[in-house]
């Protein structure tokens, strides 16, 4: 094992020094604290042991910990105060591993104070305790390590995270009335057809009534899907697996994120919510000084949409070419002009970055407006929709049972 040479300072504030023979430098560290010392210096004492010591820290339980964005949300914001507060890194991390309840959050602590003891970055660390820090991320705390500027950057952070995570939460929310509300009408197509119809045709047959048209077809259409609704099923089912396969192919799935964009009503909300969240990644990126070519790839890692990422890449080898974001944008088309002009302003006044956190503004407000319209707009639809189809099944019901009355009326 080797042997790790210290110096440290103890509750009196007396320097002391000495030797500890442990597994790693991280752990000759949490020694120190359990021994109520302040560690100064830490140095291992031979080369020869540095390749022992890596296997042993290796032999540790330091499993990278998946987090949930709330929870990347959460630990962000508590090492941004806490280094607003005036902590080192070192001392923050190891307040968050002694409080934080969630043992995720605790591990990933754990594991970023080993990786800095061992000499590690910030940002290196990051991607060695959890895969949930994407490469957006531990790109801009690398940015903010050598700006000097790290608690600002995570503060930020934590903001863009939260704002992306609402986004996405109002469009989720946005989708579930209209679920329902188609949910609710298949429900009550199957109870016309399955109890409604039957009865009807039977009453009918009883008193020797011809059937009125609508009811006619409505009985045609009922016996149909009963004689045949496993060759339905299986035709949907082929539909959708073969539009499976397609979109998994490279040029199918081009395809269909091109044609997500295009929808009605759908569409515009998912092209929104890019210009937002590239307005806002942007933004942080080079108001913090990463290079805007840098930034443009980064960026364009933040949606899945592979269309989208294709217009990136494009963008990113016109400004490798010389150009400027701006025209380059609008080169490749595709970008609203409205966001191009505010770039274009940004470039020519040397505030890019603050004219990309304004355009970011504008189309979070703007996203705002066409998910209320979008709701606005589908729920009348599917409600006329289903109006329709319910007004032809109790048209046809109704019209059977006048006829079935009038027929005994004259017979009486």
């Amino acid at each position: 094992m080797p042997s790790f040479s210290y110096t440290a300072l103890n509750t009196s504030g007396q320097t002391v020094s000495g030797t500890l023979a442990v597994a790693s430098r991280a752990e000759a560290f949490r020694k120190l604290e359990a021994q109520s010392l302040t560690p100064v210096k830490v140095d291992e004492e031979s080369k020869a042991a540095r390749a022992a010591a890596g296997a042993a820290a290796k032999a540790e339980d330091n499993t990278p910990a998946k987090l949930k964005r709330s929870q990347v949300i959460l630990f962000t914001e508590e090492l941004a105060d806490m280094l607003d507060g005036g902590l080192q890194i070192d001392q923050a991390l190891r307040v968050i591993t002694e409080r934080q309840e969630d043992p995720a959050l605790r591990r990933v602590s754990t594991i970023l104070r080993d990786q800095l003891r061992e000499g590690s970055t910030v940002a290196k660390a990051l991607k060695k305790a959890s895969p949930s820090f994407d490469e957006l991320y531990c790109n801009l705390v690398a940015a903010g390590e050598v700006s000097g500027s790290l608690a600002p950057i995570l503060r930020r952070l934590a903001q863009n995270l939260t704002v992306i995570a609402e986004l996405q939460s109002k469009v989720t929310q946005a989708m579930i009335y209209p679920a329902f509300l188609i949910g609710a009408c298949v429900v009550l197509m199957i109870v016309f057809m399955t109890v409604m119809v039957p009865q009807i045709t039977d009453l009918l047959d009883k008193n020797g009534q011809q059937l009125p048209l609508p009811t006619q077809m409505l009985i045609s259409f009922n016996s149909f899907l009963a004689a045949w609704w496993w060759a339905i099923l299986a035709v949907i089912i082929i539909v959708a697996l073969s539009f499976k396969a397609y979109i998994a192919t490279p040029g199918g799935l081009l395809w269909w994120h091109e044609a997500k964009l295009k929808l009605p009503l759908f569409g515009p909300v998912l092209a929104t919510r890019f210009y937002a969240q590239f307005s806002h990644s942007m933004g942080s990126l080079v108001g913090h000084g990463v290079p805007l070519l840098n930034s443009i790839r980064l960026v364009s890692k933040i949606s899945a949409n592979v269309y989208i990422q294709g217009l990136l890449t494009r963008v990113a080898g016109l400004v490798a070419e010389g150009g400027s974001l701006s025209s380059s944008l609008k080169k490749v088309g595709h970008f609203p002009l409205m966001l191009v002009d505010m770039i274009a302003v940004g470039e020519q006044t040397g505030a890019l970055g603050k004219s990309l956190e304004k355009a970011a503004v504008r189309y979070d407000k703007e996203l705002d407006k066409r998910i209320k319209r979008m709701t606005a707009m589908i729920s009348p639809i599917i409600i006329l929709f289903m109006a329709i189809i319910v007004g032809v099944v109790a048209y046809s019901i109704i019209s059977a049972v006048f006829s079935s009355v009038n027929g005994i009326r004259g017979r009486v």
